[in-house]
Order: C-alpha cells, then sequence, then structure tokens
C-alpha cells in the first residue's frame, strides 16, 4: 500500500465510485477507482489505517476535492464490499452485508482479504466465521452441520473458488475439509477439469491444491480400510463372538465393495452402514470400531492432504 500520492496524467481515466461522501476528507484509490470516506471510519475500524492517518502529508501532494489520496493495490470491487459495510455500520449500527444470512462468497473473500492486510478485525472475524461453519475443524461440527452451505451462497464451483481464497491468503484451516469436499463430490476429471459457473467461466485448483487433493484422495482410499481406521474391521474382523459368520462376513464384504473407491468411507457414520446383515454382537463391535476410527482419521485429515495438524491451522490466524 502506498501512502497519499499524486495524481499524474495517466489518473485521467480515473472514475468515482458510488461510495463518494461529500464531507469526506479522504480518498482511496484502488486502481482507476477512487472513493472518498472519512478517516475516523477507516482508522475506528483498522489500525493499519490508524497509522496511515497520523503520519505527515508530505508538502505540496496534490488533492482530490482538498481531500489526500491513498493508493491501495487491491481489487477496487472488494474495496467497495468493505466500504459499504463499514459506512452501513456507522449509519445504522449494524452492516447489512455482514448480517445477511447468505453471503456471496466474492463480498465474503472481500472481508478476507481486506480483513486480514489492513486489520479490519470485525470485518475479517465475521467472514471466517461463516467459512468455519461450512468448513468445520472438529468431528463433532462436522457430524452436526447441516447438508449443503448455509451461510455463503452456492454456486457449481463454489468449493473450488474457496479453495482458491484461502491458498492465495495463505490460511489453511479450511483447507483439510474443503479438499475432502471436493474429493467427495465430483470425479477426479472434474477435479482435474474444474468446474464451469453459471456464466461460462472456469473454477479450477492451482497446481498445488490439485496434488494435494489427488495425493490425498489415494491415501483416503487406502488408509480407510487399515486397522484402527473407519472401515478396517471389514478387512480385518478380530472378534470371535459373532453369532452368523457366513452372513456378517458377505456384509462386511459388501461394505468394502461400496467403498472401494469412495472416499466418503473415510468419515462415514455407523448409521449410515446396512447393519441389517450383522448380528446384535458385529453391530455393537462395528459401531465402536467406526467411533474411534472417525477420530483417528479426523485427526489425521490434515496430514492426508499435506498440511500441518489441526492445532496449528487453528492458531495460524
Amino acid at each position: 500500500m502506498s501512502l497519499p500520492c499524486q495524481r499524474t496524467e495517466s489518473d485521467s481515466a480515473i472514475t468515482r465510485s458510488e461510495t463518494w461522501l461529500r464531507d469526506g476528507n479522504v480518498v482511496l484509490q484502488a486502481a482507476n477507482t477512487q472513493f472518498r470516506v472519512h478517516w475516523s471510519v477507516l482508522s475506528l475500524n483498522s489500525s493499519v489505517f490508524r497509522d496511515i492517518e497520523g503520519l505527515p502529508q508530505p508538502f505540496g501532494e496534490p488533492t482530490v476535492d482538498g481531500c489526500p489520496v491513498v493508493k491501495v493495490e487491491d481489487d477496487p470491487a472488494d474495496v467497495d464490499y468493505l466500504l459499504k459495510a463499514l459506512l452501513h455500520s456507522v449509519r445504522t449500527l449494524t452492516s447489512s452485508l455482514v448480517d445477511q444470512k447468505l453471503l456471496q462468497l466474492q463480498v465474503a473473500g472481500a472481508f478476507v482479504r481486506l480483513g486480514r492486510k489492513y486489520e479490519f478485525k470485525d470485518l475479517f472475524d465475521s467472514a471466517m466465521a461463516r467459512f468455519a461453519f461450512e468448513f468445520p475443524t472438529t468431528l463433532e461440527e462436522y457430524d452436526t452441520m447441516p447438508a449443503g452451505m448455509t451461510t455463503i451462497q452456492s454456486y457449481a464451483g463454489v468449493t473450488f473458488d474457496v479453495i482458491t481464497l484461502f491458498s492465495e491468503n495463505h490460511i489453511f484451516s479450511t483447507l483439510p475439509f474443503a479438499y475432502f469436499c471436493v474429493l467427495q463430490t465430483f470425479d477426479s476429471g472434474e477435479v482435474f477439469d474444474g468446474i464451469e459457473r453459471a456464466d461460462g467461466t472456469l473454477a479450477s485448483l492451482s497446481q498445488v491444491d490439485l496434488r494435494r487433493c489427488l495425493v490425498g484422495r489415494g491415501k483416503l482410499l487406502f488408509k480407510q480400510f487399515q486397522p484402527g481406521y473407519t472401515l478396517g474391521w471389514a478387512l480385518k474382523w478380530v472378534f470371535s463372538d459373532c453369532a452368523r459368520p457366513s452372513r456378517c462376513r458377505v456384509s462386511r464384504e459388501d461394505v468394502v465393495t461400496t467403498y472401494l473407491d469412495d472416499v466418503l468411507g473415510a468419515l462415514v457414520l455407523p448409521v449410515n452402514i446396512d447393519h441389517s446383515g450383522f448380528c446384535a454382537a458385529c453391530t455393537r463391535h462395528i459401531e465402536e470400531c467406526m467411533a474411534a476410527g472417525r477420530k483417528k482419521m479426523w485427526e489425521e485429515l490434515p496430514g492426508i492432504f499435506d498440511l500441518p495438524p489441526w492445532n496449528e491451522l487453528k492458531n495460524e490466524m
């Protein structure tokens, strides 16, 4: 970010945004778009802008309508979303953007990008709370989350775009479950090629994210059937109190066949396993094994995708 700076002849194409307060005392410029706002609003919400406000303006610097110009290297759309949220909060003591039940990803993304960069803590925290809800970091949160996105507006390719947002901003806490979501929703070809959005553009993964997804898929498919993990019991039965050995063995083979090429087996709930083919003793052992196995799988989920453990990811922000 630059300090108040001089307008040049190349600035002739500059346009004023809708956010242009007649009594504002500072002009933010992102690319060729300018926004006139109040220092007090910026400095009240951002320690970075609070520090900038306190810096003396170089003598002779040109101004716009008597206001100093602060150029920022950000997308004008991001700046627009952020300022509208801040100004609405000042006028109404609440923020319509922040409080919307469903928020567009580009708005939440702006709060993440600029909130972190300029320390707009409230906006950053509000956005991160939405992502934490959609992409849990604990098994308990995963088991109780509703189906489908409920705080971020969904569209074709939205999970790809969430992964890109957080990878680019080096915030990795959402990524283990986001990668898992991609793998459980799309086949390998779609993961490779990306997903077309409604406007015809392509939501795709970077090479780093693509590699993590595909390597992780192989690890999940292998590990979910290993002893001590979610479906390890289906391949290696170690209990001797089965009342119907032949029938229960066939039922275990059916489970293996069902999840052999499906990463959903890594975290499948016991209730989703067809218990009708198992005797009471086997059913009890299966539920106990799956409870312990799912916990172990969840704890190892970040490492499966070549990321640090959960405790480090949760402390990164």
